[in-house]
């Protein structure tokens, strides 16, 4: 699963000057093999439950590769005709699938983090054009302030998009949540100028989703945009057992997402849907002489990036490929491992912290110390890898099941090896 001490003192064998001729490019990659290949984390494995980590689906992986080979620069149709088709397709998919207003855009962009960044500049922008404030051509200073509401479990990539729009990772009104993370609209605040909220799809640990409706109404009422961050989460609504956990989702004005995460596809892949496409335009429109007229989607007008890889063509791959019923097995089949998971380790003593709603599952033994002493055995033993985290002052160890190729078979012997380690460790009742 992860790399020996053998296999990382290898990797000293990349240390060397600049060489100053070339040199025939099979021995760099006989190296890059030999020395790199181990070093490798076996993440897109069916057993690897850290960080909400996908594995990549082998048309992903080939489709990835014919998109490398045709070496396209999606930013404008004219730079690549397949891509500015692929991506409207994928972009009506993906709207129809999640249930999206018809008129949503698509920026395929580099991850959850920077979809979140996208969709909030374009909030940040467009509450402020309501102001009387134009951010591209005035910036910030001077601005009227903007008021953040988010939970109190927002995930991190949300505090980091607000500081590199500027708005600020501390400059935010955090609403209390409940004992599963989601945010308790009851305490929304009483607030009054620009103003934009952050909801979840998704917890990261427990996987739960915000109230999305009342939450909505709030940020209608206050004229707030409002914003998804579902990075994982929103691919359940995939599932049709799952769509109930989104009812509201669709009144938002954004949405971000990653591909690379439950949809299986290769990194980097992250979407930011945006209700109305003007406001993104706003935002990141590029003027130059040398810039022809477009009459399609000119996706460097719409980004922040201008040349960007095509990501579109995996996402549609695996799309096409799979469909919709393919589509929500990759969901439920998560889920129902996540569910055997968690029961098998309760059954055995070990304790659940959060309702298994997705495919999150949190473990905790009778104290901190006892968890940790777990969490290190589990990924010394190497059958599967979990990694740790925090829970209302707790320590646990955090399952995440993504990927595409986890089975049975594979659930049932991670929790064998899950409850040999416990004895090793000493984390089940006696």
């Amino acid at each position: 699963m992860t790399p020996t001490r053998t296999d990382l003192a290898e990797l000293q064998r990349f240390v060397e000057p600049l060489p100053e001729h070339p040199s025939d490019p099979r021995q760099t990659l006989t190296l890059l093999d030999e020395a790199g290949s181990p070093a490798t984390v076996a993440s897109a494995g069916p057993r690897y439950f850290g960080f909400v980590t996908g594995g990549t689906l082998p048309i992903a992986l080939a489709a990835g590769w014919l998109g490398m080979a045709w070496d396209q620069n999606a930013a404008l149709p004219v730079m690549s005709p397949v891509a500015a088709r692929l991506h409207e397709i994928t972009r009506g998919w993906l709207v129809n699938l999640f249930g999206l207003p018809q008129t949503t855009a698509a920026a395929f962009v580099t991850g959850a983090t920077m979809a979140n960044v996208t969709a909030l500049a374009a909030a940040r922008d467009h509450q402020l054009s309501a102001a009387g404030w134009d951010v591209p051509r005035h910036g910030l200073c001077g601005a009227p302030p903007i008021t953040v509401v988010v939970g109190e479990r927002a995930h991190s990539t949300v505090f980091k998009a607000l500081g590199l729009i500027g708005l600020g990772r501390d400059r935010v009104h955090r609403v209390p949540v409940d004992e599963q993370g989601r945010m308790r609209p009851e305490l929304l605040p009483r607030v009054q100028g620009p103003m934009i909220v952050c909801a979840q799809a998704g917890e990261v640990n427990t996987g739960a989703f915000d109230p999305f409706p009342q939450i909505a109404a709030w940020a209608r009422e206050h004229r707030a945009w409002l914003h998804i961050d579902g990075a994982f989460g929103l691919w359940a609504l995939a599932d049709s057992a799952c769509r109930h956990l989104g009812h509201g989702l669709a009144e938002a004005d954004s949405w971000a997402t990653d591909a690379h995460k439950w949809l299986n596809v290769a990194y980097d892949s992250g979407i930011a849907l945006v209700r109305d496409p003007a406001h993104l335009q706003r935002s990141f429109a590029s003027v130059a002489d040398y810039l022809p007229p477009e009459d399609g989607f000119e996706a460097m007008h719409h980004t922040p990036q201008s040349s960007q890889r095509a990501r579109q063509i995996e996402i549609w791959a695996v799309m096409r490929s799979l469909g919709r019923s393919g589509l929500a097995e990759l969901v439920a089949n998560s889920c129902r491992q996540a569910h055997r998971i968690s029961a098998a380790l309760a059954q055995a003593g070990l304790e659940i912290l959060n309702d298994v709603m997705l495919n999150q599952v949190l473990v905790a033994a009778r104290d901190d110390e006892t968890t940790q002493r777990l969490i290190a055995t589990v990924q010394a033993d190497g059958t599967c890898w979990c990694g740790p985290t925090k829970w209302n002052e707790r320590t646990a160890m955090r399952i995440s099941v993504c990927g595409w190729n986890t089975t049975d078979h594979d659930a049932d012997r991670s929790t064998e090896a899950i409850l040999r380690c416990a004895h090793e460790a000493g984390a089940l009742p006696r």
